[in-house]
């Protein structure tokens, strides 16, 4: 069964980590609704719809429209929402927010920390069951597997390449734009292709998931924005929850929260051949023994 971002059930996730992979599908005065909501959800659940659409320089109806973008029938319901989001939520500190110029040594590393921590648990909060299976399902069955990526996301699309690898999947990274292309266009119906991108927007990323698709191969999209056109390009979408930062962007927390979902899906893979897992993952361990230096 085809797993579309709009099958997920949102009901047990955070609103803000719904929000914020719905933003690349906002128009502008909605994206300013949301830049406030995100900014600070505590003062925002305590203004008036008036007030709200003020300060967004918008009106009262694209605040309306932008609730049901999150599927809540109205106002008041988005600031109940966001109450009991802030009741979960510690107040700003010194772990919180993006890197200054001032922050000592010890800040860096509380909001390096806290940025990580909150991806990964964000991540699992809302990452789709259903979606997970369905992957896993593909690439234990799969006669090929290749994965792509671009920067951060060729960190991550190596990682699970060589996971996959090692228990026996035939699977491969292709990080360059043009062998990944050439790639894409050998595939067929029983391959999988793994397209990953923090934005889902990488252009280089998108046009491979599509040529491997249009060769027949099952698509499976790892991205922080389940509505991106290389979610809607994919058979199968696994979102993370990353919250990216101006000096962090692209770098750390994202990162993160890929290699969860990749480490999550990893283990369903060798699950459905454990006992080959096991052997496989034995021998190599055994092959590579000899390579250490013995103190």
């Amino acid at each position: 069964m085809t797993r579309r971002p709009e099958d997920h059930d949102h009901l047990g996730t955070s609103l803000l980590v719904r929000l914020r992979g719905a933003r690349p599908g906002l128009s502008p005065a909605e994206d300013r609704v949301a830049e406030l909501v995100l900014a600070d959800p505590r003062a925002v659940a305590g203004l008036t719809i008036s007030e709200l659409a003020g300060q967004a320089r918008t009106s009262e109806t694209t605040v309306l429209r932008f609730c049901r973008r999150l599927g809540l029938r109205g106002y008041p319901q988005l600031r109940l929402a966001l109450a009991e989001e802030s009741a979960r939520t510690p107040a700003k500190g010194v772990g919180t927010g993006d890197i200054s110029a001032r922050d000592t040594v010890q800040d860096v590393i509380a909001k390096v920390a806290y940025a990580d921590t909150l991806a990964v648990e964000e991540t699992v909060q809302q990452l789709d069951e259903a979606s997970l299976v369905a992957a896993a399902d593909a690439i234990a069955g799969a006669g090929r597997v290749d994965v792509y990526g671009i920067a951060a996301s060729g960190i991550v699309a190596a990682d699970l390449q060589q996971k996959l690898h090692r228990i026996g999947i035939p699977a491969f990274a292709w990080l360059d734009p043009h062998l990944a292309l050439t790639s894409a266009t050998l595939l067929g119906r029983g391959d999988v292709a793994v397209g990953i991108s923090h934005s889902g927007t990488t252009v280089e990323v998108h046009d491979v998931l599509s040529a491997a698709a249009e060769r027949g191969a099952r698509t499976v999209a790892v991205t922080n924005h389940p509505g991106s056109p290389l979610a809607r390009t994919a058979d199968v979408v696994l979102t993370t929850a990353a919250r990216e930062t101006e000096l962090r962007s692209g770098a750390t927390a994202s990162r993160i929260a890929a290699l969860t979902v990749v480490d999550c899906l990893y283990i369903l893979v060798a699950q459905r051949n454990l006992r080959r897992a096991r052997r496989a993952v034995e021998e190599t361990k055994q092959a590579v023994a000899r390579r250490h230096i013995r103190n």
